[in-house]
């Protein structure tokens, strides 16, 4: 199964990532690498945690992405 993940800057040069089909579903890493490593490891628990409570796997479908053109104020 596979999931959406996105990277971004964080603070002091580390990596954050986040699942955005899992409410919550967030952490770092010192490099890309890791952090990538880390949402895995994240997910997997998140998803054994909602079967535990009988909530139902989210769907990677759940997430369109688009962009939005932003007009400046100034």
């Amino acid at each position: 199964m596979e999931f959406p993940v996105i990277l971004r800057a964080g603070e002091d040069g580390w990596v954050l990532a986040e699942c955005p089909v899992i409410p919550g579903c967030v952490t770092q890493g010192r490099s890309k690498a890791e952090a990538l490593e880390n949402i895995r490891e994240a997910i997997a628990l998140a998803l054994e945690t909602r079967s535990g409570e009988g909530w139902d796997a989210p769907s990677a479908l759940e997430v369109v992405m688009v962009y939005v053109p932003v007009t400046s104020r100034t």
